[in-house]
């Protein structure tokens, strides 16, 4: 028998800065994207690692309290500007940011920074979390929404988000639609494309990888769907966002 292939997970690719002993630029992509789209748990997993300990920092100052809140400052005005692209209005945005800078302005130690740093990325996370569903009114369906995020590496099932909602098929279909403006199968397919093209952009793995990671039944046939998606295979798209970047 000849060797089982290699793949990877979803959750490996969510997880692989972790690994690496120095933080490329598309891990710092990934971590706002995080911020962007509301994962308060993988975000608090990942604010687990100390801001002031923080590999590839550069020296803007000869002071390493003052360089470390110079860096904040940075961090706060880019995770601001990610959220208002995600959707959070300019003034809340800039109003958290302000406010967080003011916070470590104020900081005694490069702990009490990572402390700060901690706090405003999870209320980040926690307000477009908030902000993703603004817009959705029921219970029921802010339910399956939160299942859907928590399972875009699995086959979702029609049953299991009826079975959390406690609503039937049609009636769960009904609603789903009149809230989002999309069937449930609409809603889960975007949002795994919304998320292959996090993948293309961010990581070197092969295209097959992300198709399996992402529950899609063949390569082929996430070829054909992120392409009706998108107007542009995900080879193209890759090649194209690495060359915008």
């Amino acid at each position: 028998m000849g060797a089982r292939r290699k793949t990877i997970s979803y959750q490996d690719y969510l997880n692989r800065e972790q690994r690496q002993p120095h933080a490329p630029l598309s891990a710092e992509v990934n971590f706002l994207n995080l911020i962007k789209v509301g994962d308060v748990r993988k975000v608090r997993a990942l604010c687990k690692e100390p801001f002031h300990e923080k590999e590839g920092l550069g020296v803007l100052s000869d002071d390493a309290l003052t360089n470390i809140k110079y860096h904040f400052v940075i961090t706060a005005a880019i995770i601001a500007r990610s959220c208002i692209e995600g959707g959070m209005s300019m003034p809340e945005s800039y109003g958290m940011s302000d406010y967080y800078i003011r916070l470590a302005d104020e900081a005694k130690s490069k702990e009490e920074i990572t402390e700060i740093h901690e706090e405003m990325c999870v209320a980040y996370a926690m307000r477009m979390h908030e902000v993703s569903k603004e817009d959705i009114f029921s219970r029921h369906v802010a339910a399956c929404i939160d299942y859907i995020y928590e399972h875009l590496d699995e086959k979702i099932r029609m049953e299991d988000l009826c079975l959390i909602s406690g609503l039937s098929e049609g009636y769960l279909s009904r609603l789903f639609r009149s809230e989002t403006n999309m069937t449930v199968t609409e809603y889960i397919t975007s949002k795994k494309i919304e998320t292959a093209r996090n993948m293309l952009k961010n990581s070197d793995y092969p295209i097959v990888w992300i198709s399996e990671a992402l529950a899609f039944p063949s390569q082929s046939y996430f070829t054909r769907v992120f392409t009706r998606y998108c107007k542009v295979t995900p080879g193209r798209y890759r090649q194209q966002r690495r060359r915008k970047d």
